[in-house]
């Protein structure tokens, strides 16, 4: 396996600072042999020139998600007080990480890229840089949370670092971004607009929709494809007749790539290289993540407290709708795993220093549940709110 298609493995006695002082060294040489890989469709070495701090982010980030994830599924399972529910996101952390890595999240909200999301929003969020706290205690319907307890989960949104929304339905968000990617080009910014969708949104005229226009169009589009397999509790071979669910785009003309889901230093090359064509007026790229999610289709069946993942029966599916050996497979190339891994092989981390990272985000996600328990629900009337542009409805009054 090359260290292009694996950057988390070292060339042998090579650490990831000695590679690139032998790539400096070579000169134009390397410069050459990437430019050419590139031309050939492959991917570049982006995620080796990142600084240590960067690379350490990436790590904390999937640490984020995937505690915040953990500390639901326990709730959902063990406290009868608890009211959110969730789509959970654990096992694809890598995805998020590594495409909102790459883009430009800080500054006005004209400048800021921005990123549309499914009903599996919490990573994406995270990713992004909303705030866990207000998301928290959004999820259980707290009047202080993200959107004042309206949204829940499958309807947040933070536009102010550029989370556009998640998305309660299959696929309008996908015409959506490609709204925002025309809104961009139209006034000259060089913002660009990313879409997220699981394997299932192939099905829906949404995905060909969007897909269409922007290469049309060549807008400043990225459509980044989490594959992990199941929409609900049917294999995605059900309603795709391709293997790389990538092929539908390259039919468009539009540049597609099918990355390791589960690295994030793969998922972030393949984000790079994407934005930069953005930016640079060369159109939309498409990104097919294969990866895999370890809860169920949504809430904790099959979970047990303390326990990564879900494993045999769900009443929802009526059966145990995939092997649990193929779960745990999965979990054998787990995002946390890897990245914690490379660091640690490339020298920007020590095992003890990625511990205590790791604790002190578990520190930090206690804190934000705690928070947001302790806030006030939303009342009953509330709901009547925000129905018209200027008004109020009155509760109705029973005799």
């Amino acid at each position: 396996m090359s260290l292009q298609d694996k950057p988390h493995r070292a060339e042998a006695g090579v650490s990831r600072r000695g590679f690139l002082q032998v790539a400096a060294l070579a000169g134009s040489a390397a410069s050459l042999g990437a430019g050419i890989a590139r031309a050939e469709g492959k991917i570049g070495y982006f995620a080796m020139d990142l600084p240590d701090d960067r690379l350490r982010g990436m790590l904390r980030t999937i640490l984020r998600i995937r505690w915040h994830e953990r500390t639901m599924a326990d709730k959902m399972l063990s406290d009868p007080s608890y009211r959110a529910y969730n789509h959970f996101y654990a096992g694809q952390e890598a995805v998020a990480t590594g495409v909102c890595a790459a883009l430009r999240n800080d500054g006005p909200f004209d400048q800021i890229d921005v990123v549309y999301s499914t009903h599996r929003p919490t990573g994406h969020a995270l990713a992004k840089g909303v705030d866990m706290k207000k998301m928290q205690a959004e999820m259980d319907f707290r009047s202080t949370g993200l959107n004042g307890g309206f949204a829940a989960e499958m309807h947040i949104s933070d536009p102010s670092v550029g989370f556009m929304g998640a998305d309660g339905m299959i696929g309008p968000g996908h015409v959506i971004a490609t709204g925002s990617a025309f809104a961009f080009r139209a006034r000259g910014s060089d913002q660009v607009s990313v879409v997220f969708g699981g394997d299932g949104t192939y099905a829906t005229p949404h995905f060909h929709s969007a897909l269409n226009n922007a290469r049309m169009l060549e807008l400043p589009f990225i459509y980044v494809c989490e594959n992990n397999l199941y929409h609900q509790y049917a294999h995605y071979s059900f309603s795709c007749p391709h293997s790389d669910i990538a092929d539908a785009a390259r039919a468009y003309g539009i540049p597609a790539r099918v990355v390791d889901g589960q690295d994030v230093f793969q998922v972030y090359n393949a984000a790079k290289e994407a934005v930069d064509r953005a930016r640079a007026g060369g159109g939309p790229t498409f990104i097919e993540a294969k990866t895999y999610r370890y809860y169920n289709h949504w809430g904790a069946p099959g979970a047990t407290v303390g326990q990564l993942g879900a494993f045999g029966y769900d009443p929802l599916a009526i059966t145990s709708f995939r092997p649990e050996r193929e779960v745990r497979a999965w979990m054998q190339r787990d995002p946390v795993d890897i990245a914690r891994a490379t660091l640690i092989d490339w020298g920007i981390l020590d095992p003890a220093a990625a511990q205590a990272m790791e604790d002190e985000v578990k520190a930090e996600v206690a804190e934000a549940f705690a928070w947001a328990a302790a806030q006030p629900l939303c009342n009953p009337e509330d709901g009547l709110r925000h129905v018209f542009a200027e008004g109020v409805v009155l509760p109705r009054q029973i005799a």
